[in-house]
């Protein structure tokens, strides 16, 4: 049998959709007996091409949705590309980049010798660098460790004694943010794109958004919720408000291990109920993708003691690895160590210590690179970088003090160049090491160390990581 709208836009859209969640299954076929009237509801991924109504009206105009449904409602829930933590192993990580498309601004250069600071991360996010982070492909974006988004479009289809009569649909898009040492996050759930075609009483369809944790590591963590968010809204009264607020606070105390860490599942439940007579065939819930919120009380991280208040101790972030961005623009207090990793990472085998078919991490979420504060290994990263600055450029390769030798991956990470020493699985001189200038090295360090600091990185585990991008 034809399919009218398949053949015109579902063939990018079935592979797209093998990312939708909780789909329902096809619809068994309406009896024209003069007495159905149903309402199909379909979740779908933003910029998913939606079938016209006469495409849905055609002879079996909603076979593709159906197909959809099928190949879909088998897939595990899906989570961000750069997630880090066991909120990875939860859902079907996402294969494509949710970082924004832009990089941030490059970073001072006209400062005084010591004096580099890495900019603050942002903390907030609107409904239009959502849309447009989101665009019209990705599931994520992810602007910061502390601002994200995410969304999914819904889609019904109205019939009676199996014939179409209209269609509905609206645009949920998820925004969650934390302020600067809290341990708050926050989420604006935006009702957008909404419409309707055909004689059909969309405006009375109900929406009930449940927003909840779903999964906690570990399970003992109990949280308190707040907000706007009301529960149920009418399709018209979601229209006309547009968006709506939802808070989820951990107590400290209740996490794993001195870091009091709360891994945690953040994945609301959408419900569309028509009005009656109308019946969702089948009964319809769909799970949004899923956002991995953290919660830490790090001693080596800001708002340890929560200023006096050991109830408010530590604070929030989003578990995803984000870049540490370098610039390797004239004039930037880092270029020359961005330079050498630039170099690291676009021509390995032109990089000291030779290596047949090197490749150091940081480069995607697949070999990231963890934080170490361990003074040893610290140490014993720098002694092993030194030792090939050494054997390649001399015994005076400072110039009287004038270079340092860099390293990369950082001697602060458990990917330095000591690695195989601690890991014999780790390949060995799977690094680069050469002289910089002193002052590019010292500022690098420190605007790295701001980065950790900023990004509230958690060290000497795996359930933390981080990138690196160079920006030209």
């Amino acid at each position: 049998m034809t399919r009218p709208w398949l053949g015109i836009s579902c063939r990018t859209t079935l592979a797209v959709a093998l990312a939708v969640t909780a789909l329902p299954t096809a619809a068994p076929a309406l009896a024209d007996d003069g007495s159905d009237a149903a309402v199909l509801t379909y979740a779908l991924p933003l910029g998913t091409p939606l079938p016209s109504l006469t495409q849905l009206q055609a002879d079996g105009g909603l076979e593709g949705l159906h197909a959809m449904a099928r190949t879909s409602r088998t897939q595990k829930p899906l989570t961000a590309a750069e997630t880090v933590g066991p909120a990875a192993a939860h859902g079907k990580v996402a294969k494509e980049s949710s970082f924004a498309p832009t990089p941030p601004a490059s970073l001072p250069s006209a400062l005084a010798p010591g004096d580099a600071i890495y900019p603050e991360p942002s903390r907030k996010m609107t409904l239009d660098e959502c849309r447009k982070g989101l665009g019209s492909d990705k599931k994520f974006f992810v602007k910061s460790r502390f601002a994200v988004c995410t969304g999914t479009s819904f889609l019904q289809t109205w019939l009676k004694n199996g014939r179409v009569k209209g269609k509905s649909w609206f645009n949920l898009r998820v925004v969650g943010t934390v302020a600067k040492n809290s341990r708050e996050t926050d989420y604006e759930f935006h009702f957008s794109e909404m419409g309707k075609v055909g004689s059909v009483p969309a405006n009375a369809l109900k929406i009930s958004v449940k927003p909840e944790i779903t999964q906690s590591w570990p399970s003992r963590a109990r949280y308190t919720y707040g907000g706007t968010m009301p529960g149920t809204k009418t399709f018209a009264e979601a229209k006309r408000q547009k968006s709506f607020t939802h808070t989820v606070h951990a107590k400290p105390g209740q996490g794993s291990g001195r870091l009091d860490t709360i891994f945690a599942v953040y994945q609301p439940t959408i419900t569309v109920t028509p009005p009656a007579p109308w019946t969702v065939k089948p009964p319809s819930s769909t799970k949004l993708f899923l956002l991995a919120p953290r919660w830490e009380a790090a001693g080596y991280l800001a708002n340890s003691t929560g200023s006096g208040n050991p109830a408010r101790r530590g604070a929030a972030t989003f578990s995803y690895a984000v870049p540490l961005v370098y610039s390797a623009k004239n004039g930037a207090v880092e270029q020359e160590v961005a330079k050498h990793i630039r170099l690291a990472f676009l021509s390995p085998d032109d990089t000291k210590p030779y290596m047949s078919a090197k490749k150091v991490p940081g480069q995607n979420p697949n070999a990231p690179l963890h934080r170490t504060r361990d003074s040893r290994r610290n140490e014993d990263n720098g002694k092993a970088a030194i030792a090939q600055c050494k054997r390649y450029w001399g015994p005076n390769y400072t110039e009287g003090g004038k270079k340092q030798c860099d390293e990369y991956p950082f001697r602060s990470t458990l990917e330095g160049a000591a690695e195989h020493q601690y890991d014999p699985d780790a390949r060995k001189f799977n690094f680069s090491a050469k002289p910089v200038r002193a002052e590019h090295n010292r500022d690098a360090g420190l605007l790295l160390k701001g980065f950790y600091a900023k990004n509230r990185m958690l060290a000497d585990t795996k359930d933390d990581a981080f990138l690196v991008k160079i920006t030209t």
